[in-house]
């Protein structure tokens, strides 16, 4: 019988984190880290190289990292699932009956999305193609999807300049829930595209409460283009912290909320 797809995809998603955390791993190492085959482990590790995560070796696996890159979608989709999902758990504890929100685009906002049928009367203002469906389908939500130059393989709009300013001009919207690739005392909320960053500066500005949606792995790194300097943050909510780390971003007064 075929393996459910969902545990493939949190398999593979594990097995990217046990290398990241010990830098390579060999086969014999993640068969028994993970209890299934040769066979299995070596056709994981062949669909995290295609999805360009990691470097197969012979007998094995390394860590691949390059600065300034961004992973598309897909392959944001098998990356730190389970802290996605306790963030989004925790994030719509934030969300009131009647708000109007924003959410960014990004697989920790569409785990946040799958959880917004709970909430009644609420308006969500979003540039991500996949959120707005969702939404659509499965929930009562009022969606306001925000056009503009299609991202590809990012599944969003990204905009800029007058064109966008009429469309939120003279917009509120009560919080803004937004991703971000890396976040840090020293450079604040930053993500790898110029326009990317552009279009989550517009949105933010329209809100009255900004909570960033970051799991532990973008703690403490940079990217090339800020979106929002620590001043205009008020919440982060991540799966862990360091205590260190934790008491530098409370004191610039931004809210450290731990999911799990």
């Amino acid at each position: 019988m075929a393996e459910n797809t969902l545990f493939v995809e949190e398999r593979k998603m594990k097995i990217l984190e046990f290398i990241e955390e010990h830098k390579k791993a060999t086969v014999a190492q993640l068969c028994d880290q993970f209890k299934v085959s040769s066979a299995t482990i070596r056709n994981d590790l062949k669909d995290l190289e295609n999805a360009k995560l990691l470097i197969r070796t012979h007998g094995g696996a390394m860590v691949k990292s390059k600065t300034g890159l961004e992973l598309n979608s897909h392959q944001k989709q098998i990356q730190n699932l389970e802290a996605k999902r306790k963030i989004a758990e925790r994030a719509i504890d934030l969300i009131e009956d009647g708000d109007t929100i924003i959410l960014d685009t990004g697989t920790t906002a569409l785990e946040l999305a799958r959880l917004a049928d709970k909430r009644k009367d609420i308006t969500v203002v979003t540039n991500d193609l996949v959120i707005a469906l969702l939404l659509e389908e499965s929930t009562s939500a009022n969606v306001m999807f925000m056009g503009g130059l299609l991202r590809r393989k990012f599944h969003c709009t990204i905009t800029s300049g007058r064109a966008w300013d009429s469309v939120l001009s003279g917009l509120t919207v009560d919080k803004a829930f937004m991703g971000v690739n890396s976040l840090s005392i020293d450079k604040g909320a930053t993500t790898p595209d110029i326009h990317q960053a552009e279009t989550k500066r517009e949105m933010i500005s329209i809100a009255v409460k900004v909570i960033l949606l970051c799991d532990s792995s973008k703690i403490e790194k940079n990217s090339f283009a800020q979106f929002a300097d620590l001043e205009r943050i008020d919440t982060v909510i991540t799966e862990n912290i360091r205590e260190s780390e934790k008491r530098k971003f409370e004191e610039r007064g931004i809210e450290i909320i731990v999911a799990g």
